[in-house]
């Protein structure tokens, strides 16, 4: 009988560990929050491109989510001008005219998102209208519109940073951001 209560302690013990430190023993999952990508590409002409689109996006605190190729992520076009989905079948990317929507999977941000980079690799040109990014889990932390309206440059991040940003008497004084390369495992 003693040894039922001792193994019955041992296991109630255990439990309560599990329970109040579990969090510890949790792995920890960089890869836990979604994000909805929406991008407008302008009606100009020839604006559309087939090339692969990169994508880099974060938050003040360097939570900085790369996307190596958004066209892979491609979800479904949507009518720039109602709302409503035209169709699910998938289709090419950034066409003219046209605005899309990605999804993306990635570390979480803690505070709004406040810069968006794009990089063009290809031989054809692109002409992106906006992008925004919304935090799937938490609303208050997407992006505002970031807006392009010109010929992005190829092999080269394209965009802009409202994170780092003092007013002073000669103008807005932005920091420089400096990308690190990420190793990969």
């Amino acid at each position: 009988m003693g040894n039922c209560r001792g193994s019955f302690l041992a296991c109630c013990v255990l439990m309560l560990s599990l329970l109040v430190g579990g969090e510890s023993l949790a792995p920890e999952n960089k890869n836990n929050c979604t994000y909805k990508v929406t991008i407008q590409t302008t009606c100009t002409k020839d604006a559309g491109t087939s090339n692969h689109v990169r994508l880099r996006f974060g938050d003040t605190n360097s939570n900085d989510i790369l996307v190596r190729r958004l066209n892979a992520k491609h979800m479904r076009r949507v009518d720039p001008l109602e709302p409503e989905v035209l169709d699910d079948v998938p289709r090419k990317p950034f066409q003219a005219c046209m605005v899309d929507e990605f999804q993306v999977k990635g570390q979480c941000v803690h505070s709004p998102i406040c810069y968006l980079y794009l990089k063009l690799t290809g031989a054809d040109d692109w002409r992106p209208g906006f992008a925004q990014v919304a935090v799937v889990e938490g609303t208050h932390l997407s992006s505002d519109n970031f807006y392009f309206h010109l010929y992005l440059p190829r092999h080269a991040w394209h965009g802009f940073d409202l994170c780092d940003r003092e007013v002073t008497p000669f103008g807005i004084k932005h920091k420089r951001k400096v990308f690190e390369k990420k190793l990969s495992n």
